[in-house]
């Protein structure tokens, strides 16, 4: 490439140089016409609904979505070892825990955008990655069989009154060790840990399986208490399958902590990697998951409450499960409080 330089005065020639090579490394950086506009996703969502949010961005802005899915493990070791020579722009995941790690681990940049700070909560993002759909822990129990008045707070999943009653999954999941890290927030170390032997004690056998699980335990007569998260109730309340539809009409659905604290919350989120290649378009990617028509999404799509508190809840299943008072503890508290609640789970013997 030929660049002539004409300013209208003579100068020195070796100023005359620099200038033409600072332009056309200027025009190198330039993408060529008609280039193709990108963002690359590392997701740890395993939603095939997702699929759907990410076309309608293509349509909206023009960017191209390449998304890689694994494990959060697996894609955080990635992104590490691929550093400044990997493709990565957005790591996106759900748990502020693991959130969390990846901001522990210098991976993300600043997250500076006048629109994510408008539109989402400041309880519900930090200086590097934001939330944008939420989901409540809740307390399934046996319809007839259980009075819900007993059941009002977290608190009471330990009381010895439901000895041999409750099915939860592994204290070592992140839904599990969240709602810890909320405890050690408003109880402190000692009462959360006392809450956990509780825990163990009432429990009416081995933790395993997932939170469906849970709710098909408690339906199926093996406990008569279950912990899990809300959007697996909303699933279950909109399969055409007959068996779900039986599950959801054996159990009921308690909201804890609503005269004190509120339910717990945990989210889905993400952030700009430090070493995206392309910041813009990762940028812009986040802010259209602030979008009303991606919070609209979260909800209809996969069951979730949007982070956007302005933004429109159409799906039946989330309305018949009602409103609630939400903790507004913040995302940063949840994932700094994790690797505690995960000692005092290991000592209560909370596998």
């Amino acid at each position: 490439m030929r660049i002539i330089l004409n300013f209208g005065v003579r100068m020195p020639r070796f100023l005359a140089a620099r200038l033409s090579s600072l332009l056309a490394a200027a025009l190198v950086a330039l993408p060529a016409a008609g280039a193709e506009r990108v963002v690359h996703v590392y997701s740890a969502r395993h939603y095939q609904t997702d699929e759907a949010l990410y076309a309608a961005f293509t349509a909206k802005t023009g960017i191209h979505v390449k998304r890689i899915e694994g494990k959060e493990d697996e894609l955080l070791e990635r992104i590490k070892s691929e550093g400044a020579n990997g493709p990565a722009d957005v790591f996106i995941t759900v748990d502020a825990a693991r959130l969390g790690q990846a901001e522990a681990l210098g991976l993300f940049a600043p997250l500076r955008s006048r629109t994510i700070e408008e539109r989402i909560p400041a309880n519900m993002r930090t200086g590097t990655w934001a939330a944008f759909s939420t989901r409540a822990r809740v307390i399934a129990f046996a319809k007839g069989k259980v009075d819900p008045s007993t059941l009002r707070d977290y608190e009471d999943l330990a009381s010895p009154a439901l000895k041999g009653k409750l099915c939860v999954r592994s204290g070592g999941h992140p839904y599990n060790l969240s709602l810890g890290s909320a405890l050690v927030a408003h109880l402190g170390e000692q009462r959360t840990e006392q809450w956990a032997r509780g825990i163990v004690a009432n429990l009416a056998r081995a933790p395993k399986g997932g939170d469906t699980d849970q709710l098909r335990a408690v339906a199926a007569g093996e406990c008569d208490v279950a912990l899990a998260n809300s959007y697996y109730v909303a699933r279950l309340m909109r399969s055409d399958k007959p068996e779900d539809r039986e599950v959801v009409s054996r159990i009921g659905i308690a909201w804890p902590n609503q005269q004190n604290r509120g339910t717990h919350v945990n989210v889905s989120g993400g952030g700009v990697l430090k070493t995206a290649p392309h910041p813009a378009e990762a940028l812009a990617f986040l802010e259209y998951l602030a979008s009303d028509e991606a919070q609209a999404h979260f909800a209809d799509g996969n069951d979730e409450w949007p982070a956007v508190r302005t933004a429109k809840v159409r799906n039946p299943a989330l309305e018949a499960l009602g409103t609630f008072k939400a903790d507004a503890l913040d995302v940063a508290t949840l994932s700094r409080n994790t690797a505690l609640a995960q000692k005092i789970y290991d000592r209560a013997g909370w596998r």
